[in-house]
């Protein structure tokens, strides 16, 4: 087996607001996944594979290309479905969690997978062959230039996310299976916007920047060629790092069912909603997600108004109205002045 490269997670510098989103969506797959805006050359890319070096492996049927959790009995493909009918044993084995990569010019029958009609309808069999969304089952899906993808994949892309199913239906004939994934979109603005109806459905956005500190910057080069040269000794290097943050995200996904919100916090959340002049009512519920897995983040089982402001940086301004023209970063301006910052 190939030995798992990745640059560490933890020596990434700079660009913690990426990071904490990142982080925030493997602890909660259900924030809907992020968004990341940003230049060219700012560790979208490494942040995304870093992140999986850093997750436990997990149990899967071994011979199930959806890759289905055994211990999941109501939640596994039709395949693994009926051989549970038929009382046989699924073979387990563990894996580490994937990163699946989506294609720029991938089609629909690539994204959702393809329904054989011809033998459905001369054998009355339902073959199906498997497409991205199931390789991605259970792991991260990273679509980088989101922005560029044409609008009917995204959109298929966000309603897999937001049910964790695939359905694919062809002449009367579906089939679905298990879907659920951590989607982590990125894009440079300066090659085209995502429309304000797709913008909305990412639970998290955060834009990312060049680092301009000198030091930083000086930091970053040495590091890259400390890796480049002796990828196993720098991995070891950081391996009581990454150890600590993979502990971290696993107590955080312990915490997070029992972490509380008072009513005080629901109306500072709805608050901040309607002061940012957002629509509808996503932008109140991924805040409320958000803040409850930031409090198990900190390793806290209360909701504190600190972790409401961070949900805000993240999951509103990609949300609000915004004029022509406007400048980047206002957003966040008016998110410091309701939070007197």
């Amino acid at each position: 087996m190939k030995a798992n490269r990745a640059f560490p997670f933890s020596a990434i510098v700079g660009q913690e607001k990426m990071k904490k989103a990142l982080l925030l969506n493997v602890i909660n797959p259900k924030l809907g996944g992020v968004l990341i805006r940003g230049e060219k050359g700012t560790a979208k890319s490494t942040a995304v594979r870093a992140l999986a070096s850093l997750l436990p492996e997990i149990e899967v049927v071994a011979d199930c290309p959806f890759g289905c959790c055994p211990g999941q009995a109501s939640q596994v493909c039709p395949v693994c479905a009926e051989k549970l009918t038929q009382g046989k044993q699924l073979s387990v084995t563990r894996r580490k969690i994937r990163v699946v990569d989506l294609p720029v010019g991938s089609t629909e029958d690539r994204v959702l997978g393809t329904l054989d009609l011809e033998k459905a309808i001369k054998e009355g069999e339902k073959h199906f062959e498997p497409g991205i969304l199931a390789q991605a089952h259970r792991g991260i899906l990273y679509v980088d230039e989101v922005n560029l993808l044409d609008d009917h994949i995204v959109d298929v892309l966000l309603d897999a996310a937001a049910m964790g199913v695939n359905t694919v239906e062809r002449e009367g004939i579906s089939f679905s299976h298990p879907a659920e994934f951590v989607l982590i979109g990125t894009m440079n603005p300066e090659e085209g916007e995502l429309r304000p109806q797709l913008l909305d459905r990412f639970g998290l956005c955060v834009q990312v920047e060049g680092i301009t500190d000198v030091d930083q910057r000086v930091e970053v080069v040495k590091l890259r060629a400390e890796y480049e040269e002796n990828p196993e000794a720098f991995q070891e290097k950081w391996r009581k790092e990454e150890e600590k943050l993979s502990q971290r995200i696993v107590q955080a996904k312990k915490i997070l069912p029992g972490v509380s919100l008072s009513d005080d916090m629901l109306r500072l959340i709805a608050e901040t909603s309607i002061e940012m002049n957002v629509d509808g009512h996503r932008a109140d519920i991924v805040m409320m997600k958000t803040a409850k897995t930031l409090a198990a983040l900190g390793g806290r089982k209360e909701v504190i108004r600190e972790d409401i402001r961070e949900a805000a940086e993240m999951a509103l301004p990609h949300r609000m109205r915004k004029k022509p023209f406007q400048k980047i970063g206002l957003e966040a301006e008016k998110i410091q002045q309701i939070f007197g910052g």
